[in-house]
């Protein structure tokens, strides 16, 4: 979006930004599925494959610098992760986690590269299907451990009075069962969304203010500028959170699905 801004004339510069930036027109011709979004999706996944390919292609016990970033980041997930919050069971969910983790990270940092500055999880399809797959997962590790209809009674009826049931088991179910794919994909796209409307607010906004015809206005564009530098950072470390935080609530979804009683 900057690099197109700084082809045009100031006083064409969009502003304040729309949500078409959010639509990006297909690459290969009107009509056409294939988008911006679908590319850095295909770039993602192929970039994972080769990274993790190649860092294991020949292990080493003194790890090349591949390997040890490859195994750094399983092993944050194995340990930090699935066998922190599932126990020692959890280790045979580390490598979806891993392979999570890695996918929404990589997603995330298209924000902040120049020339991208935009990540397809700003655009609520992708957080969607993700937690659908993990939905589908912890449900189906519940069903499989318990059964359907205990599995349902765990995730649905709580230790409680059995006269205040009728007010709680319709809560329980709406709030398990219904809501936290919902809250999943949702967090995650309205960070992503904001964090990229914020930046080109500030970045936009002291393309504007230079092209202001008051001269005293114009200076200010350098402080827009500077709160863009300074956000892009903040965005970084949103970005690393964002990734984390989905893949801990999908373990702690796990971990509730395979407990013995909620």
């Amino acid at each position: 979006m900057i690099s197109q801004v700084l082809a045009v004339p100031l006083s064409d510069v969009p502003f304040p930004p729309s949500l078409e930036e959010f639509f990006p027109p297909p690459i290969a011709g009107e009509g056409w599925w294939f988008t911006k979004f679908t590319a850095l999706i295909w770039i993602t996944v192929g970039v994972l494959i080769i990274f993790f390919l190649v860092a294991y292609r020949n292990p080493k016990i003194v790890p090349t610098r591949a390997q040890w970033i490859a195994e750094s980041v399983y092993s944050f997930n194995r340990e930090g992760i699935a066998k922190a919050l599932i126990g020692h069971e959890g280790v045979r969910f580390a490598p979806y986690f891993t392979t999570l983790f890695c996918f929404i990270l990589l997603n995330n940092l298209y924000a902040i590269i120049p020339g991208i500055q935009i990540s397809p999880n700003s655009h609520i399809a992708f957080p969607v299907v993700l937690a659908i797959i993990s939905y589908v997962m912890y449900n189906y590790v519940g069903i499989r451990r318990h059964g359907f209809v205990k599995y349902m009674k765990n995730s649905t009826v709580p230790p409680a009075p059995w006269f205040i049931l009728p007010l709680l088991v319709p809560i329980e179910f709406f709030s398990n069962l219904i809501v936290r794919p919902v809250t999943l994909s949702i967090r995650l796209f309205a960070n992503m969304f904001a964090g990229h409307m914020i930046l080109l607010v500030f970045s936009l906004g002291g393309f504007v203010l230079l092209g202001a015809n008051a001269w005293y206005i114009k200076p200010i564009s350098v402080l827009s500028w500077g709160l863009a530098i300074a956000l892009t950072f903040l965005e970084a470390l949103v970005i690393v959170l964002q990734a984390y935080i989905f893949v801990i609530l999908t373990s702690s979804y796990v971990s509730g699905a395979l407990a013995e009683e909620h």
